[in-house]
């Protein structure tokens, strides 16, 4: 009976083709510009890391101003560490894994080849950062230990990065110039651009992931600043004359995240956190109320705000311009079936059931959803477009309709055209047939 209900809905879309057409159009364009809306809303929501949410942890630890909380954060902590407070937490063997981090960038070449230097985006970091955030390598690995605290010239390279300079082939063991430095690649990573970059929001959390990856030990040698978000409240003397006295101020620029497998090995690092600031207390620092907070990936990104409150509420509109639409459609629907009552009337005469009545004009209502919907997944992605041009390339990797959200926009069109076709069709279905017979 539902193929023959079908049958009867196509042939009578088609007997009203202006009426059909304006109904299908209601539905799209509400579906259109809510899946656009949604589409954002759901790709800048995305959490790579959400197998990981019960093991990871970002480390805020409040070093601030004793007089006034970090205004830039929820929580009133500051987001990043001061590089004194990294480099101590890198000494503890507590966490199975842990990643002290920044953003940087050098200018690469490579002697005897054509290719032209360019400035690449690169994450001063140490050699878990790998493993604790799952990066797959296509060829090698990452350096040795030693190299997150001592001077090495070792590379990682992007998968894009190493096609740009060898042609994709495997370049473990070969010399690249960084800042005109000679540096050894030690490893290749295979195609990885999580978005949003949860580990690190402070720097456009949708843009790529880095092409270069070096070691954190090479602070000191190369003099490397942060460039990412750096904050700082003290601009006092710490009795330390240049980049050295920078590293020791009170600037927090270093990301740091660890895994903790367990909820033993949770409690023994919030022990140690609490008695290495206790013991930083004892030498002036940390003038403000014991605190420190363990974020997992999920949390971190609602405190970062990376889906903020502007973003939901256009999420709310965009479902309100969809019910505007739907009313359109109970409308349009009720004029179109009503325009048939005498036909309904014959089909009740003849035996049909007031629910088989109901039935196949619920049906047709499903038809114009699917219509409805597959033209309306057509208006969202040029509306995605439109905004990846006015971005001017900044949305690429959130501006886009992945296959999950082109069948959930189907699914929406097919509801809401349910939903306007349930009183028409009731409607229909409650018609007195010898009213109809008798004009016929």
């Amino acid at each position: 009976m539902i193929g023959y209900y079908i049958s009867l809905a196509m042939r009578s879309l088609r007997g009203t083709p202006i009426l059909s057409a304006l109904m299908i159009a209601a539905i799209a364009v509400g579906v259109g510009a809510s899946m656009t809306v949604l589409t954002l809303n759901y790709m800048m929501s995305q959490n790579a890391l959400a197998h990981k949410d019960d093991v990871l942890y970002a480390v805020q630890l409040d070093s601030w101003d004793p007089n006034e909380g970090f205004a830039r954060s929820n929580n009133e902590i500051p987001y990043q560490l001061t590089y004194q407070d990294a480099t101590a937490l890198l000494r503890s063997d507590i966490p199975t894994r842990q990643v002290a981090m920044h953003r940087f960038g050098f200018t690469v070449t490579r002697e005897n080849t054509d290719a032209r230097p360019f400035t690449a985006q690169t994450r001063v970091t140490t050699r878990d950062f790998f493993a604790l955030f799952d990066v797959p390598f296509l060829y090698g690995g990452t350096w040795e230990h030693k190299a997150d605290t001592s001077p090495t010239k070792s590379v990682v390279l992007s998968k894009r990065t190493n096609e740009k300079l060898f042609g994709g082939e495997n370049s473990v063991g070969s010399i690249v110039e960084l800042n005109g430095m000679p540096f050894t690649v030690v490893g290749v990573i295979d195609q990885w651009n999580p978005s949003p970059k949860v580990y690190d929001l402070n720097n456009d959390p949708f843009s790529d992931s880095e092409e270069l990856f070096v070691p954190f030990g090479l602070h000191r040698q190369l003099e490397i600043h942060s460039w990412g978000n750096t904050n700082g409240w003290n601009s006092g003397d710490n009795g330390l004359d240049g980049y050295e006295g920078f590293l020791q101020g009170e600037g927090v620029w270093i990301q740091y995240w660890v895994e903790l497998e367990n909820q033993q090995q949770k409690e023994n690092y919030e022990e140690f956190l609490t008695g290495y600031i206790r013991g930083q207390k004892e030498q002036g620092r940390f003038q403000r109320p014991l605190n420190f907070v363990l974020t997992p990936p999920s949390e971190w990104l609602v405190l970062n705000e990376v889906l903020d409150n502007d973003n939901r509420v256009l999420g709310w509109a965009a479902i309100a311009f969809l019910l505007v639409c739907v009313v359109n459609a109970v409308a349009l629907m009720l004029a179109k079936f009503l325009r048939k009552a005498p036909e309904a009337g014959v089909r009740r005469a003849l035996g049909a059931s007031r629910n088989a009545i109901f039935s196949q004009h619920l049906i047709e209502s499903g038809c114009i959803g699917v219509l409805g919907g597959i033209l309306g997944i057509g208006l969202s992605m040029l509306g995605l477009s439109g905004l990846r041009t006015l971005a001017m390339g900044q949305m690429d990797k959130v501006a886009t309709m992945d296959w999950v959200m082109m069948f959930a926009a189907v699914g929406l069109a097919i509801l809401a055209s349910l939903l306007a076709g349930l009183y028409p069709a009731w409607r229909i279905s409650r018609t007195n047939p010898s009213v109809y017979l008798k004009t016929q």
